[in-house]
């Protein structure tokens, strides 16, 4: 059996690592604690390029919210949106709050994301995908 999704839309988004050191740096654990759940925080401290993998989860989320077509708006919070990593490494993104109302609301049932850095950017790019109208499609062998 062959389950189908469909992609309802698809959101990147490009980070200036040193702007957001700046950020950091100039709103110090207020800006991190608004942003960045104590998991991502804990993750990308334990690195030894800290800022790219914030860089990297920021643009995630940015990437995430142009899915979902909301912005900042409307009770959405940034750590509604945090990007954890499986045990394989490939990171993940998990939805709550109002993020979670609005992809339910769209049908969305997973968000596939990449993420990629350098020293002097990060990208982020999510899929959100739903399931076919179809419960499932069964293979036929050609």
């Amino acid at each position: 059996m062959i389950c189908l999704m469909r992609i309802i839309a698809h959101g990147i988004d490009l980070v200036d690592c040193k702007r957001l050191a700046r950020s950091i740096e100039r709103h110090g654990r207020k800006f991190m604690d608004r942003v960045f759940t104590p998991v991502e925080q804990e993750y990308s401290r334990d690195k030894k390029s800290e800022i790219q993998h914030l860089a990297g989860r920021f643009a995630i989320k940015e990437a995430v919210l142009k899915v979902l077509g909301t912005g900042w708006a409307n009770g959405i919070a940034w750590t509604d949106i945090e990007v954890r990593n499986a045990p394989s490494g490939q990171p993940r993104v998990s939805l709550s709050g109002k993020c979670r109302e609005v992809a339910d609301q769209l049908g969305i049932v997973e968000i596939h994301i990449s993420i990629s850095h350098i020293d002097t950017h990060a990208i982020g790019s999510a899929v959100g995908v739903g399931a076919d109208d179809a419960a499932g499609v069964a293979e036929s062998g050609a």
